[in-house]
Parts: C-alpha cells; sequence; structure tokens
C-alpha cells in the first residue's frame, strides 16, 4: 500500500527551518511495514493545502500531514480541512480539559487563542497530544475524491508529532492495514566511489530478487549500500536479504567496514579496547577532525591518549620531532614528514599505535606537482609503519571529513594485521 507524507510551512520553504520530521516519519512508516512513495512540502496557503490533499488522496492510501495547526493566524490548515472534508470547527471538550490541565502545570494562563486550539473539524476522530495543546486528526471516507484514504493530521513542532506518531498513529494504522514485512541492510564502504563500486557490483545487482533493490548512498568519504527488501514473511525475508549482503561483501571485502548504524570510530575503540591498545594522533590538515570523531564515543579516554595539532611547520619540528631540513627538501606535505610526524607523536604519547595527517585541504595554497585536495596519511604501530598518498578533491570541508575517515579506516586495517 502506498503512504505519503505532506509537510506544510513556509518556514520549510525558505530553508529556515530543516524538514527532520519527514524522514523520521518515512523512517517510522517503513519499520512499521509501510511504504512511503512520496514526501511533499507546501506552503502555509488554502489552495496550496487542497490542491495537495486533492492529490494524495487519488493516489494513497495513507496520507500523514504535519504543521499548520497552531493557534495564530498564520496556520490556516483546520480552515482548508473544513472545506475539504465538508465540515466545520466544533468545540471539542475534551481537548479543552487537556488544555486547562496543562498550562497550569507550566505555570501559563490559558487565554481565548489557547481555547481555539480544541476547536476541530466536526467529522474527524481526535486523538491526543499528551506534550501540547493541538489534538491530532483521524480522517476517513469524508471526502468523494479518495473515499478508502485515511487522512492523518499532526502539529509540526517535532516533540508533539513523535510520541503522537508512536504511541497511537503506527498502531492504529497497524489495525486499519495489514503492513507487508519490510527489511532494510546497510553495508558500509570506505576508499572507494559510488561508480567503481557499481562497476564491481553490476552482475550481482542485476541478478537480485524482484523484491530486492540497493541504494548508493555516498557520502564524503564513505558510501553506504543499502539493501531494502519486502515481502509477507519477515524472517525469511530478512535471511534473504542477510544472504544477498554477505554476497555483495564478498565482491568488495577491501573496502567493507561495517554496517547500519556502526561509524569507523566506534568500531576503531572497539578494537583498540580488545587488544589493550592505545592511540594517538598528529593533525595537520584535518586540524583536530581525527581526535574529534574519536573523543565522541563515550569511553575513548580507555585508549585515546591525546593529540598534537601540528598546523605548522614550527610546530611540526618543536613538538613532533620532524627532522628540520625534512621540510624544506620534502615539502610539509610528503610522505616522509607524515611518517616522522607519526613516530613523533606515538614517541611522544607511548601509545600502541598513531595516526598522522598532512595535506593541501584548501581552497588555496596547491601547486601543479601538489594540487588542492593532496593528502598524505601515515598510521605507525609497534612493528612498522603504512602510509597512503590520496588526492581528496577541491572542497575544503569535503577534504577533511574524507581525510578523517580514511585514517580511522587505514588504522582499523593496521589493528587488524597487528
Amino acid at each position: 500500500m502506498a503512504a505519503e507524507i505532506i509537510s506544510i510551512g513556509d518556514e520549510l520553504l525558505i530553508g529556515q527551518v530543516v524538514n527532520t520530521n519527514a524522514s523520521w516519519m518515512a523512517e517510522q512508516m517503513s519499520l512499521a511495514g509501510f511504504r512511503t512513495d512520496r514526501i511533499t512540502v507546501i506552503a502555509d496557503d488554502r489552495e496550496a493545502i487542497l490542491s495537495a490533499l486533492k492529490e494524495a488522496g487519488e493516489r494513497s492510501e495513507i496520507i500523514l500531514v504535519t504543521g499548520g495547526l497552531g493557534p495564530t493566524k498564520d496556520d490556516i490548515t483546520k480552515q482548508a480541512l473544513c472545506e475539504f472534508f465538508h465540515t466545520r470547527l466544533v468545540f471539542n471538550q475534551a481537548a479543552f480539559d487537556h488544555i486547562l490541565e496543562l498550562f497550569p502545570s507550566r505555570g501559563l494562563k490559558v487565554t481565548a487563542t489557547n481555547r481555539a486550539q480544541a476547536e476541530i473539524p466536526g467529522n474527524c476522530l481526535p486523538f491526543p497530544n499528551r506534550v501540547g495543546t493541538a489534538p491530532g486528526m483521524w480522517f476517513e471516507g469524508q471526502t468523494i475524491h479518495s473515499p478508502s484514504s485515511v487522512f492523518i493530521f499532526m502539529p509540526g513542532v517535532p516533540f508533539e508529532m513523535k510520541p503522537m506518531m508512536t504511541d497511537w498513529v503506527i498502531p492504529h494504522l497497524k489495525e486499519r492495514f495489514t503492513p507487508q514485512a519490510i527489511f532494510h541492510k546497510t553495508v558500509l564502504t570506505q576508499g572507494l566511489g559510488e561508480s567503481y563500486l557499481s562497476d564491481i557490483l553490476e552482475k550481482w545487482e542485476d541478478a537480485l530478487p524482484g523484491n530486492i533493490k540497493l541504494a548508493y548512498l555516498p557520502q564524503p568519504g564513505i558510501v553506504r549500500l543499502r539493501l531494502s527488501g519486502t515481502g509477507k514473511d519477515a524472517k525469511e525475508l530478512e535471511r534473504i536479504v542477510n544472504a544477498e549482503a554477505d554476497r555483495m561483501i564478498n565482491l568488495i571485502p577491501q573496502y567493507f567496514f561495517g554496517y547500519d548504524d556502526d561509524t569507523l570510530e566506534e568500531i576503531v575503540g572497539k578494537l583498540l579496547l580488545k587488544r589493550n591498545a592505545t592511540l594517538s594522533t598528529a593533525e595537520s590538515c584535518t586540524g583536530g577532525a581525527i581526535a574529534g570523531l574519536i573523543t565522541r564515543v563515550p569511553g575513548s579516554s580507555a585508549y585515546y591518549l591525546g593529540s598534537v595539532i601540528a598546523y605548522s611547520n614550527e610546530s611540526k619540528v618543536r613538538e613532533l620531532g620532524v627532522p628540520a631540513e625534512m621540510i624544506p627538501s620534502r615539502g610539509a606535505v610528503s610522505e616522509e614528514v607524515v611518517r616522522a610526524m607519526a613516530e613523533g607523536v606515538r614517541a611522544r604519547f607511548s601509545s600502541d599505535f598513531s595516526i598522522a595527517t598532512s595535506g593541501i585541504a584548501g581552497p588555496g595554497g596547491g601547486t601543479p606537482e601538489k594540487p588542492v585536495g593532496t593528502t598524505w596519511i601515515a598510521v605507525a604501530t609497534p612493528q612498522k609503519i603504512v602510509t597512503g598518498h590520496f588526492l581528496m578533491g577541491e572542497d575544503r570541508e569535503r577534504n577533511i571529513r574524507k581525510t578523517a575517515l580514511q585514517a580511522l579506516n587505514m588504522l582499523r586495517k593496521a589493528i587488524l594485521e597487528f
């Protein structure tokens, strides 16, 4: 069955507010077994609302709408709903009783404007908003345009909408409809772009069962490969999707590092803890980005000893012991310097492993021999130093992010080989 989401709000269209509601709602619908086919953002405008509702009802069985239910004059959704569903606003005592209970508990006085929140379209089924004032509304069979469709309206404030979805909307949708089984498995890769991965995976992808699809989801430094399957038997579907994920990984083992919500910093941390090993970092072009990722993980102080951000040439010599003559002769962005940085920080902190980075993040500073994005990374282990030379691109923020993730993945591989 088809579901779609309509987000109402001028603030969404002018970029003042990011539409996080729609992505969260689509995720919850998928977890519950409902497929979302479309997400639409419209203005707080009568014609836009009426047109969007008519079109959605003609193609979808479930329409979820957020926004425009506030008490102020710019919130016109309820008036538009009365027109669309051929009804009028009526006072709902249960909704007003909730407001009377909620406001004093927050030290607020109930005004005539607040009372208007308890006025709702007369032919809807209201449902509770336990943390706010605007009740949710369920319409079914109320319009000739889409007599079999269910229209559900919720506030646009996320902390009000989310408990409505989880506590009331999803359970009632499951009672009203029979959702299909949906299962997602995401394989995380690092080190190869999506087009190159696609070339490797082409024959396997073409042979996937008809009910399983592969999506390429690139981010700076990482490509997520999401397998999505639909079916009647949830356990069998999960088995099939996991089997296909294993086949995919066997084709790209050198680029695979985790699943679903795994992060490289968490994986590296677990590997270090397992081996009772420690880590230090020396960062030039990344400016502390690697340290920031590592210390984002709770408990990282058990294995992460510290960092030296050696941004200037002088600090590389003074703080890390890079030979003074090496930088003029080889350049700060070179294999020799980054190796010396890794050795220096590992010795300074007496850590088992270390990472060092040096590069030209941009937008300036590049030369024909070393263009913007040129980066050297070194990972030192108790046995050896592994280095890598990369051309990250021309965008500064992407270069920093890609370098940090590349360095963590090099460290992950080095730990596994140790």
